[in-house]
């Protein structure tokens, strides 16, 4: 079992590494991760940007500052061990999936819908005949214009 003092030394040269780590492996997967990430990143900024007060250096400097340290931060994620290899996996599996036709597709589209229409004109039909059913017996009374 490693002492906390080693694996926070551990995590602090992982920060510091510029190593890449399996490369070849998952590059789909971890550039879309990193550009999901980014664009999270950066509206983030923009937003703080838009809301910061004061001279530009600090409505400017501050956002391109979190977006650098930010930038960095991604970088180390996708490529550290455990979330790179969990990265990895994904694409493996998705690699696995059958996906459907085209013409498969919708047709399961069009189930879809014409089931959810049938269900609410159902329920429609049911609310109807239970309200009228409760205002003849009494038990419900709404005042309708």
């Amino acid at each position: 079992m490693m002492a906390k003092s080693e694996r926070e030394s551990s995590l602090l040269g992982e920060m510091a590494s510029v190593s890449l780590y399996k490369r070849n492996q998952g590059r789909l997967t971890r550039q879309l991760s990193g550009v999901g990430f980014g664009l999270i990143l950066f509206y983030g900024c923009w937003v703080l940007s838009q809301n910061l007060e004061g001279e530009p250096a600090i409505r400017i400097g501050i956002p391109v500052l979190i977006a650098a340290i930010g930038v960095w931060f991604i970088f180390r994620l996708l490529n550290y061990s455990r979330f790179a290899d969990f990265l990895i996996s994904v694409e493996a599996e998705m690699d696995k999936v059958t996906w459907s036709s085209k013409e498969e597709l919708y047709r399961a589209t069009v189930v879809v819908i014409v089931n959810m229409l049938l269900l609410a004109v159902f329920l429609l039909l049911c609310d109807i005949f239970w309200q009228w059913f409760f205002r003849l017996i009494g038990f419900l009374q709404i005042d309708t214009p």
